[in-house]
């Protein structure tokens, strides 16, 4: 059974910083791609970043680029978010998901249960 669980979320304050985890049982990972999005209430779930494992290669939302960094250790079947200047709009709840047919299509077939957000003062 594959199972995708999500810590480090939490309170920060307006330009702090989070890093995010996500532990993966269940896949070899250097088979696979990860996705980190987000979904913050009353607005459309964002795709946030996105680590390929054919290619070695990230995405990032252009919301993000330069602020948040994702990585991966498929050894400890771990995968990271690491979030600087953080603002209150990067609040929301933050989902791991495994997209089997790659990062561009953005369709998660396994969501981890969230992990929350809140940037504010």
């Amino acid at each position: 059974q594959v199972q995708l669980v999500e810590s480090g979320g939490g309170l920060v304050q307006p330009g702090g910083s989070l890093t995010l985890s996500c532990t993966i049982s269940g896949l070899i990972l250097d088979y696979y791609d990860f996705a980190w999005f987000r979904q913050a209430p009353g607005k459309e779930r964002e795709g946030v970043s996105c680590t390929s494992s054919s290619l070695r290669s990230t995405y990032y939302a252009d919301s993000v680029k330069g602020r948040f960094t994702i990585s991966r250790d498929n050894e400890k079947k771990t995968v990271y978010l690491q979030m600087n200047k953080l603002t209150p709009e990067d609040t929301a709840v933050y989902y791991c998901a495994a997209p089997f047919r790659g990062c561009h299509s953005q369709e998660y077939d396994v969501v981890g249960q969230g992990t929350q957000v809140t940037v504010s003062s």
